[in-house]
């Protein structure tokens, strides 16, 4: 019986170890920013695969609310490329309509490891007149495999395996700053309690395996011991 403990105990606790980033996807930050404002959004890139590399990534941008412009922040290893197409209506920005808007960027020449994620940034005007944005993503691997993070997310149900990263759009005043620093902080504090526990999960299961390894081995060593 405490053999079978332990061989549970041990392999819960591997599951747990294995399983903790499983259910990582391209996202984008802040998840919500006022409307009409300037905003500066990251999109988080986890590599998923245990035996590839993640060597490009691009991000759709939405047609049905377009944006005019993006700026993207140079990041070593990658370069970066700014697709623009012609809007289906002109865009009214500060210096007047745009009929062109941002198709797409994309990222290559990089390299993002087994276990790691990237953040690729870019500082974009939002539009005034959307509740959300939906911002399609291909991520492509050095083994070919392609993985397209394109599903809607319905508001009441599961979250589909691939979503696609989606910016929500509030009735705030735009002040030129998107996310508070209280919400930045409230969010950090979440992902850290979420590591921590699921951290302090594993490391009691195997603390629970130790200990059990060391009364089996003790009763063994005892003379008379059944």
């Amino acid at each position: 019986m405490i053999r079978r403990a332990l061989v549970a105990l041990a392999v819960g606790a591997v599951v747990l170890a294995v399983a903790a980033p499983a259910g990582a996807h391209i996202t984008v930050e802040p998840s919500q920013a006022p409307k009409g404002s300037d905003a500066v959004l990251a999109f988080t890139v986890p590599n998923e695969l245990e035996s590839a590399d993640t060597v490009r990534v691009e991000i759709a941008f939405p047609t049905d609310h377009p944006i005019a412009d993006a700026s993207v922040e140079p990041l070593a290893g990658w370069t970066a490329t700014v697709q623009r197409a012609k809007a289906p209506k002109p865009i009214q920005t500060d210096n007047g309509e745009v009929t062109e808007m941002v198709q797409s960027v994309t990222w290559s020449g990089g390299a993002i490891k087994p276990g790691e994620f990237q953040e690729f940034k870019v500082s974009v005007g939002l539009p005034g007149d959307a509740d959300s944005l939906e911002f399609k993503a291909v991520q492509t691997y050095s083994n070919g495999q392609i993985v397209r993070w394109i599903e809607d997310s319905p508001p009441n149900g599961p979250e589909p395996d691939n979503p696609a990263p989606v910016l929500t759009l509030t009735g705030e005043e735009a002040t030129g700053t998107t996310r508070p620093a209280a919400a930045t902080k409230i969010d950090d504090e979440d992902s850290t309690a979420r590591t921590i526990g699921i951290i302090g999960i594993v490391m009691g299961a195997l603390g629970l395996v130790v200990a059990g390894v060391a009364i089996v081995s003790r009763r063994r060593g005892t003379p008379g011991a059944a």
